[in-house]
């Protein structure tokens, strides 16, 4: 009986150590003695423990006993592999988070803002508005006050929507914009329809009224003959010759404006001093009749 529970000690000590990667239970339910002067011991298993089990043979009195472990706990290469795997799944979950982050500058943006990508897509877009009122807004991603500013910005953007926004980032369209003398920032610039250019000016947060006066100003519907304007011809010219943008220009032949014919006046010219002798004068005649009549009388 001695033996028989320094066995059950040995396992359950052996158990406690290696719980961590299995469990076995192993405890003794009872123990009859048989004929041939042996013990006879029966095991009983932890309920707990799935179905799966291995068996082997001991000196345990010649006796079966029953290893089992949990299924809850994989083995170590699938532990591993599981493991592994849900790192892979957090990291492509934290990849696509910081992927999805937005510059402070696409934060609140609206259908209307669209960032300028080129010189020619900004002449584009100002060829393609119509008579729609195009507000082109140059600013920084250093610079604090257009950073401020842009949130308002947004909603007046919101409540414009038949207004299109257009967004020059000065740091990556820099040459550009000395092109077109910006020099400031943030810096505004309203165009519509054949009229080009309405006006330009650079506005805070702090003198944000200006900028609501000029967009409470220009925004009336209103039709404009002939073609839409853009930018200015010395604009374009000046685009065209930055050889650090690629923009092609090709200047507008100048038209020969026709000169309108002088109109020739002619005055009545008075009467010549030989005209004038040669007309009778009714007034000689009359006289010199009355002489010879009176003469014959």
């Amino acid at each position: 009986m001695a033996e028989v529970l320094s066995k059950t000690s040995l396992f359950s000590s052996w158990h406690h150590h290696n719980r961590q990667n299995q469990s076995i239970s192993v405890f003794p339910k009872s123990c009859n003695y048989n004929k041939s002067g042996s013990f006879c011991c029966s095991l009983k298993l932890n309920p707990e423990i799935s179905s799966l089990s291995l068996s082997t043979k001991s000196d345990f009195h010649g006796k079966r006993v029953a290893l089992q472990e949990h299924r809850a706990m994989p083995s170590r290469g699938n532990f591993q592999s599981q493991a592994a795997s849900v790192v892979n799944s957090q990291n492509q979950q934290t990849g696509l988070r910081f992927g999805k982050a937005l510059k402070w500058w696409e934060k609140g943006n609206q259908p209307n803002m669209k960032e300028v990508t080129s010189a020619q897509d900004l002449v584009d877009s100002l060829s393609n508005a119509g008579d729609k009122l195009v507000v082109v807004d140059f600013f920084s991603p250093g610079c604090g006050g257009c950073k401020a500013l842009h949130p308002k910005i947004c909603q007046l953007a919101e409540m414009n929507p038949d207004v299109q926004f257009l967004q020059v980032n000065y740091e990556e369209h820099k040459s550009m914009c000395y092109s077109l003398n910006v020099h400031v920032l943030p810096f505004f610039r309203f165009y519509r329809g054949a009229h080009g250019r309405l006006c330009s000016f650079s506005c805070t947060n702090a003198t944000i009224k200006k900028f609501k006066d000029a967009l409470a100003k220009h925004k009336p519907d209103r039709c404009s003959l002939g073609p839409t304007k853009g930018l200015e011809e010395k604009e374009l010219l000046a685009l065209a010759a930055n050889k650090d943008i690629s923009f092609n220009y090709t200047p507008k032949p100048v038209e020969a404006v026709p000169t309108p014919a002088k109109e020739v006046i002619v005055s009545e010219a008075a009467p010549s001093r030989l005209n004038s002798e040669a007309l009778p004068l009714p007034s000689t005649t009359t006289s010199k009749s009355a002489q010879v009549v009176t003469a014959w009388r």
